[in-house]
């Protein structure tokens, strides 16, 4: 197409969230999802337990916050999604919003199927129907999971019935949401699933509180080892676990700032947003351990030697064995379940919705058009890699390096290219305490340009390292090289193809905030 066959006007009024409240529930709900519900608990209490709290908030305070606000900033001052909000910045940037919008797309294709997972469970939380071999029933019975150490290959075509039907409903579902809009779709499935995650969980917690041997599973996870501070990975560990559950770094939060009203306050939204998934998570810490605590009693073991306290090991093998040994299991095993339903949707949706507003935005296409498309594209995916027989090997494989790696990159290259190569943090900083309450000082640049990307560094260089070294889990090492770093070559290729595109409509003409300068 050529440059005359385009537009030089917008394709249509940009959706915005019909308020403050709207967007608060809509961020909370991208920021809470699978991660804090099984991966802090563990990850605090193999880092020190209560100690790790302190790591922990500095992480929040130095590089989460800071790195949060970034994305605030260019989503909402150059209106689009991240390829072309990063476009508008600077026009070669358009690249590195586009390996934000390939990294959505992968993470998407594989998360749906877990939410599929916890949604048979949620069903067959009301008959336990995992028996007394939990571990058993969730590889054997229920993934028919090959065994790929042996004679069976690394990947097959032998789809598992109980995973394909209801991931076939949850991408129906998530196609509908994307196709309503911003805030008759998004906005209003937070307004509603947000609350109803708190009443679910809430009641979880308050029972599991009142379980025997409860008080030994939170004296587990708080009690603090000091010892620990001295020990660079945990420190590692805490800003880790910080920038993965702010779903910073990746386009969500430029995107759904870009959906704010011109005048719409930031920085104290942002600051609800990142202490109540903070919260949240500390939250589940309390109702996942005071639940581990009883199972150890009921087992006659420490809460230190029961296994799988981390992931979907805990999700879908420990506590399905917790619930069975519960009075009213079924119920505590629904809330529980239900619980990761909810979560986990709302944060598909937000990760979905990064990819489906960009291509509305480049290639012209309308909302239920984008829907509908890069829904059906990300199903069929999802199909065909992660819900046969060997699905749960790919799925921890290519979670291991888009979450790691990809994302990791993504945030340093953020904050390089906008802090130290195109020296534009300043101006960020003006916009944010131009339309805020609360105001950033530099203090916020000194985070951005130096703290953040040099502690984003240090954990992916360890993580490589690590990576290359030792491998992971035991797999082949051509099966890691294809499925592990082949994913990683994947964003840079599509984010490659994807900038050499020709814009639908023109980028480059949009209703532009003037130019800060001076002293805030």
């Amino acid at each position: 197409m050529s440059d005359a066959q385009r537009t030089t006007a917008e394709p249509e009024k940009r959706e915005e969230f019909s308020g403050q409240l709207g967007f608060i529930l809509s961020a909370v709900g991208s920021a809470v999802g699978l991660g804090n519900i099984w991966r802090f608990p563990g990850v605090a209490y193999e880092n020190g337990g209560g100690a790790f709290i302190v790591p922990y908030l500095i992480a929040l305070l130095t590089a989460g916050i800071p790195i949060l606000f970034l994305d605030y900033a260019v989503g909402h001052r150059f209106r689009g999604s991240a390829p072309l909000a990063l476009r508008r910045v600077k026009r070669w940037l358009e690249g590195l919003g586009w390996f934000q919008v390939a990294i959505c797309f992968v993470i998407a294709v594989y998360y749906a199927v877990i939410i599929a997972w916890a949604l048979s469970f949620f069903v067959y939380s009301f008959d336990l129907r995992w028996g007394d071999d939990t571990v058993g029933f969730f590889t054997g019975d229920y993934l028919q999971l090959a065994d790929v150490g042996g004679a069976d290959p690394w990947f097959t075509l032998d789809f598992v019935p109980a995973v394909l039907i209801p991931l076939a409903l949850v991408w129906a579902a998530t196609i509908a949401v994307l196709a309503a809009g911003v805030a008759k779709g998004l906005e209003k499935i937070n307004l509603v699933f947000m609350p109803l995650l708190l009443l679910a969980f809430g009641t979880l917690v308050v029972r599991a509180l009142f379980l025997p041997g409860a008080a030994d599973g939170l004296n587990a996870l708080f009690t603090p080892d000091w010892a620990v501070m001295a020990d660079p990975n945990v420190w590692i560990a805490a800003y880790s676990q910080t920038f993965f559950t702010l779903s910073v770094g990746f386009g969500i939060m430029i995107t759904y700032a870009s959906y704010r009203a011109r005048r719409a306050n930031l920085t104290s939204p942002g600051l609800v947003v990142a202490f109540s998934n903070s919260a949240f998570e500390v939250f589940a810490g309390i109702g996942v351990f005071a639940g581990l605590g009883f199972l150890a009693h009921q087992e006659g073991v420490g809460v230190a030697d029961l296994e799988g306290i981390t992931g979907p090991t805990l999700a879908f093998m420990t506590f399905p064995a917790l619930v069975s040994e519960m009075p009213a299991g079924p119920v505590f095993g629904a809330l529980f379940f239900g619980s990761l339903v909810m979560a986990g949707f709302m944060s598909l949706l937000s990760i979905v919705q990064v990819v489906s507003a960009s291509f509305q935005e480049k290639f012209g296409w309308s909302r239920r058009q984008a829907s509908l498309r890069v829904g059906v594209v990300s199903a069929v995916l999802s199909v065909l890699a992660f819900s046969t027989t060997t699905g749960l090997v790919a799925l921890d494989t290519v979670d291991q390096w888009a979450n790691n790696i990809g994302i990791v990159v993504s945030a340093i290259a953020m904050c390089v290219l906008l802090g130290w190569v195109l020296r534009r943090t300043e101006e960020m900083r003006f916009h944010l305490n131009a339309v805020s309450t609360i105001g950033v000082g530099r203090w916020w640049a000194f985070c951005v340009v130096v703290l953040g990307p040099v502690v984003l560094a240090a954990m992916l260089v360890s993580r490589i390292v690590s990576l290359v070294q030792d491998g992971y889990e035991g797999y082949a090492g051509w099966y890691l090289v294809v499925m592990g770093w082949g994913t990683v070559v994947l964003l840079f290729v599509a984010a490659l193809v994807l900038t050499r595109m020709r814009w639908r409509v023109e980028p480059d003409v949009y209703d532009a905030w003037p130019t800060f300068g001076g002293k805030s």
